[in-house]
């Protein structure tokens, strides 16, 4: 008969941790030996389409060495359950929230001793997720998370003693990349997360600094008292891609710095210019920054941004990469976001990518139309965006910045970075 008790925990938007709302008397028995209760993580890896929970780590070292023969992928099971951490009115739509059973697909010890449940996991896969997209304010919020555990055999401890927890307690969400980013805000009140690499492999002038702007589904959503310095991390592998070991290698050692703004960047560039700046000086004046290798990479709005903040401050930038970057007006007969003087007074090396099939920012008024206009500006143009056979909505070309595909004459995109100096 199976043992299931229900674990319901919070993980609070934005602060990264979880509070377990736990039942009295619940324990580990081990044949009639009452043992404490076993608390577990939630694993998450941020895939090109968003952040999934890959794993659970259940904190069972201390019970002494399992035998690994007495664990299968039938001895625990698991049920999900994602939920908003903001009311919905009547009508408003969220996607991806889920509640269902997920399957394990191993069970195995860590290096630690401790249990792991393998999950199964892949890009665009239903339930997992850790972000929910609110349709009416154009908003990824990272979901409430809540993992049951249910045992339905014992394993056993020491070649003889048969265990079987009662009581699981969910924990923190660990994603290691995520992780590695520190949490700042800047005098301004802006949010922004910081990833610092080792001191050791700075050169003289310090190390470079790349930029990271995010795309509309990203920022704050102020009226909710929604502002999470998180889902610019977990949304995609934009600022993620430039803190892996090749971009770190690439660079010589790199910042990565990724603000989150307070509604979208679209809403008021020339205001948010100057925040952003500040952000880029706070980080340089506690770091050692060469001055020099500063880099301004953007998705969609963060495009539009990484195109406003080369207009605004035309020395600061070594390099410019927007990635389907909004210049049209989004409204039908609108003013342009970015002018076709502003464009051409850019002389900040710039390449630009895209995806002829991005349906949202459309590359030929966008992309293409400022390729036109920036002097000796690069372009990659993606017929779709595929990447390790899933073919992903035509808007999402950040995936190849991220992974370093984009390449002109041999030269891949981190590379030509790397190589200008402002």
């Amino acid at each position: 008969m199976a043992t299931s008790i229900s674990r319901r925990s919070v993980l609070a938007a934005g602060a990264g941790a979880a509070v377990g709302l736990t039942l009295p008397g619940a324990a580990a028995v081990a044949d009639g030996h009452v043992s404490t209760r076993v608390r577990f993580t939630l694993n998450a890896v941020t895939l090109d389409g968003g952040e999934q929970v890959v794993s659970l780590t259940l904190a069972t070292a201390r019970f002494g060495p399992i035998d690994p023969a007495s664990l299968t992928t039938a001895t625990f099971s698991v049920h999900a359950k994602a939920t908003s951490p903001i009311p919905l009115a009547p009508g408003d739509q969220i996607f991806s929230e889920y509640d269902l059973d997920r399957a394990v697909t191993a069970v195995r010890l860590d290096r630690h001793g401790d249990i792991v449940l393998d999950l199964a996991y892949a890009e665009g896969q239903v339930g997992g997720g850790t972000l929910g997209y609110i349709a009416s304010r154009g908003r990824n919020v990272r979901l409430d998370l809540v993992y049951t555990i249910t045992q339905h055999s014992p394993f056993v401890v020491r070649g003889r003693r048969r265990v079987t927890i009662t009581d699981f307690i969910q924990g923190r969400l660990s994603n290691p990349e995520v992780d590695a980013f520190s949490y700042h805000t800047s005098r301004s009140g802006m949010k922004y997360r910081l990833y610092s690499p080792p001191r050791r492999s700075a050169g003289r002038g310090g190390h470079p600094l790349v930029l990271w702007l995010h795309g509309g589904g990203e920022g704050a959503s102020l009226p909710d008292g929604y502002y999470d310095n998180e889902t610019t991390l977990r949304a995609n592998r934009g600022a993620l891609g430039f803190a892996t070991p090749e971009a770190q290698r690439i660079f010589a050692g790199a910042y990565v710095v990724a603000p989150q703004s307070t509604s979208r960047w679209l809403d008021d560039g020339d205001g948010f210019a100057p925040l952003i700046r500040q952000i880029v000086s706070e980080v340089a004046r506690r770091h050692r920054v060469d001055r020099d290798r500063i880099y301004v990479v953007g998705a969609s709005n963060g495009g539009y941004m990484s195109l406003k903040m080369t207009t605004v401050y035309p020395d600061l930038f070594a390099a410019s990469v927007p990635i389907c970057g909004v210049v049209e007006s989004l409204q039908p007969g609108g003013p342009r976001m970015i002018t076709d003087a502003e464009l051409r007074s850019i002389d900040t090396p710039t390449w630009l990518v895209a995806s002829r099939d991005d349906d949202t920012v459309p590359p030929g008024p966008n992309t293409v139309h400022a390729h036109d206009l920036i002097p000796g500006s690069l372009m990659t143009l993606y017929d779709h965006v595929v990447w390790n056979g899933h073919q992903f909505p035509g808007h999402w070309s950040w995936i190849y910045v991220a992974r370093n595909d984009p390449s002109i004459d041999g030269t891949h995109i981190w590379q030509w970075m790397a190589r200008q100096r402002a």
